[in-house]
């Protein structure tokens, strides 16, 4: 691979850390609002994040290149509500989304096709992922930031399983 990829891909990965660690933020948050639901959504989340950044790694390894983790900058899950929260899941889906097709232009530049192949699945990916956090977000308008439609809200979203169980469904 050449090094512009290498480092590049580097980038990804701690980019899919982020966003693992500051899901994970904001299931605490969720945990301490007593919203149990929307904490765990979160968390498989992060789950999610952790598996991203995983299949860059072992691309990586694959491809005989040389793997650099980074330091893990403290997120930020500061918000004064789920809708809020939620809007902020889309906002950072998006920069998630403007990276990886970044990454898709140089991985076509550069001729590398088993690069191109991997990232086809996270261009899809980030379609999917952009799309839950808008349906949270339509939900969260309807239902609002407290009673009876929160709390139903917050049950479904806690029905969520992870990639594991649905796997073995």
């Amino acid at each position: 691979m050449k090094e512009a990829l290498v480092t590049a891909v580097n980038d990804q990965i701690n980019a899919e850390l982020e966003s693992a660690y500051l899901y994970l933020a904001m299931s605490a948050r969720m945990e301490e609002r007593n919203l149990p639901g929307l904490a765990r959504w979160l968390k498989i989340q992060w789950e999610e994040e952790i598996a991203h950044a995983m299949k860059f790694y072992d691309f990586l390894i694959q491809r005989d290149a040389h793997v650099s983790l980074k330091a893990i900058a403290q997120p930020e899950a500061t918000f004064d509500s789920p809708l809020e929260a939620f809007r902020m899941v889309l906002e950072h889906e998006r920069h998630i989304t403007s990276r990886i097709w970044e990454l898709s232009e140089l991985a076509a530049d550069e001729s590398d096709y088993a690069l191109q192949s991997l990232l086809k699945w996270f261009v899809d990916e980030q379609v999917e992922e952009e799309d839950n956090a808008r349906a949270a977000i339509d939900a969260l308008s309807l239902v609002g930031d407290s009673g009876p439609g929160l709390f139903l809200f917050d049950r479904e979203m806690g029905a969520r399983t992870d990639a594991g169980q649905a796997a073995a469904e």
